[in-house]
């Protein structure tokens, strides 16, 4: 097989000034273009992986080929990412977030419009974070998938930099895991093991609900999912602050210990 050479362009002058005037819907593009160059370049390095047991060594180069230019054009999406979330104060403020990069913060950017969430409950309804939204058979879901599938991200990358200093959304992972642990142990979260129990009787798990408690994985997306809501509520804040010259009208309250108050978006210096 010949040589398999291609060197992915630099974003030029002209393309990082097009990046910072990019639209959501060019944003969204690029979001998703970033992470299915992400997935193809997993799934080549695990097909090379599998190769060495299963494959002719003939697909070897090909697929070393197509892993090593898929990498360093991730890094190359990268930079357009970043100058578009750059130019605007939340684009900013959650890139200053430990665990949030240009990525993430670019795909918020795009996903949801702050004139259309005068509060932060329309961007939770929006991410598919609050539980009491239904919908009936052929009607259209209430949540965007992307934003939710981001959420996701989001969640994970929390958990990953929990224990870096300087993490602020990690740590709030972590203590509610722990009080959500010590919910759980106590029985608090009986209620919900049962309807769990009821609706899936030979789910996997069952001889934990029928103890009245929910399963370790359960406990950790709750707390991934409280440390998230507290993140989009900071964002809305930031956002909504940025576009109005003013804070929400209606600030969020989160529990803590028992009692509700408010808590600022850290990194931000708004009076």
């Amino acid at each position: 097989m010949e040589t398999l050479e291609v060197v992915p362009q630099r974003l030029s002058k002209e393309l990082r000034q097009y990046a910072e005037t990019m639209s959501r819907d060019e944003a969204r593009f690029l979001v998703d273009a970033y992470y299915n160059v992400q997935k193809a370049r997993i799934q080549s390095g695990n097909r090379r992986s599998a190769g060495e047991r299963e494959t002719d060594e003939a697909a070897y180069p090909l697929l070393d080929w197509l892993t090593g230019n898929l990498r360093p054009l991730e890094g190359y999406i990268i930079p357009a990412l970043q100058h578009y979330a750059d130019k605007q104060p939340v684009g900013r403020w959650a890139m200053s977030i430990c665990g949030i990069g240009p990525v993430l913060s670019a795909g918020l950017l795009a996903e949801i419009d702050i004139e259309q969430a005068p509060t932060v409950g329309h961007i939770w309804r929006f991410a598919g974070l609050d539980p009491t939204c239904e919908w009936g058979k052929g009607e259209k879901r209430p949540w965007n998938a992307r934003l939710k599938t981001l959420c996701w991200k989001i969640g994970e990358s929390f958990v990953k930099v929990s224990g870096n200093e300087k993490d602020v959304y990690g740590h709030v992972w972590a203590e509610r895991k722990a009080l959500e642990e010590e919910r759980n142990e106590a029985g608090q979260f009986a209620a919900q093991a049962a309807s769990v129990l009821e609706r899936r009787p030979t789910h996997k798990q069952k001889a934990t609900y029928a103890e009245g408690k929910l399963p370790q994985g359960h406990i950790h997306a709750r707390a991934k999912r409280y440390a998230v809501k507290l993140f989009l509520a900071h964002w809305h804040h930031v956002a909504y602050e940025a576009a109005n010259g003013q804070p929400p009208p209606k600030p969020y309250i989160i529990e803590k210990g028992g009692h509700t108050h408010f808590i600022a978006p850290p990194n931000w210096g708004s009076d």
